[in-house]
Order: C-alpha cells, then sequence, then structure tokens
C-alpha cells in the first residue's frame, strides 16, 4: 500500500461517521499520544524500565500503526498530500545535508 492509499483508507474509514476529522489540535494531541505509548513501548522493550505485571502487551508494529494511522489523519484532515510532502522532504534532505555524514564506500541496496 503507498503513502497515498493510506490516506484514501483512512478518509474512506472516518468518512463513514458523522463527526468527521477532528481539528487540527486535537488531532496534535492525538499524535502526542501514540507518540508517547511508542515511546514506553521502546523503554519497555530496550530501555531500563520493566512492565508492570498488569500492563497489556504491545508491539511496536502496532504502536508504528497507530500514528501512521493518526498521521494520515491529520494530513486528510488539512489537504496534505503525504506523498508530495514526503518527496520535498526527501529532496531537501538529499541537498542540504549531501555531505552531512561519512558514506559508505559501498552502498548498500
Amino acid at each position: 500500500m503507498t503513502i497515498g492509499e493510506m490516506q484514501q483508507t483512512v478518509d474512506a474509514w472516518i468518512s463513514q461517521f458523522e463527526e468527521g476529522y477532528f481539528s487540527p489540535a486535537v488531532m496534535m494531541l492525538r499524535l502526542t499520544e501514540e507518540l508517547g505509548e511508542l515511546a514506553r513501548e521502546v523503554n519497555h522493550q530496550f530501555g531500563p524500565k520493566q512492565k508492570k505485571a498488569n500492563e497489556p502487551e504491545n508491539s511496536l508494529e502496532m504502536e508504528l500503526g497507530d500514528i501512521l494511522f493518526v498521521l494520515a489523519s491529520f494530513a486528510n484532515s488539512l489537504q496534505i498530500d503525504l506523498d508530495a510532502a514526503f518527496q520535498a522532504v526527501m529532496k531537501k534532505f538529499e541537498t542540504r545535508d549531501r555531505d552531512r555524514w561519512t558514506r559508505r564506500e559501498t552502498p548498500t541496496p
């Protein structure tokens, strides 16, 4: 699935509800909430904090998926094409950061 298809899928799902998209402020709060859940899971799996016995099992995949859903919703609500936004950002990195780090002698595929 492409980023554009993901945005269309999210739009089709949200469009079935009267409430539609949340406001940008609420979207930002939801994105922050989901990012916090990802951070907590990373801390449990790779950091010093162990999970409590009664805490539900979460996966990094699901937490990242939640972030993608909210990000697509946020972009849709503002009519932002994430494919185009990503291409513009990559162009910026390829130009601005072209010589910022040491390149590998043989690029990996």
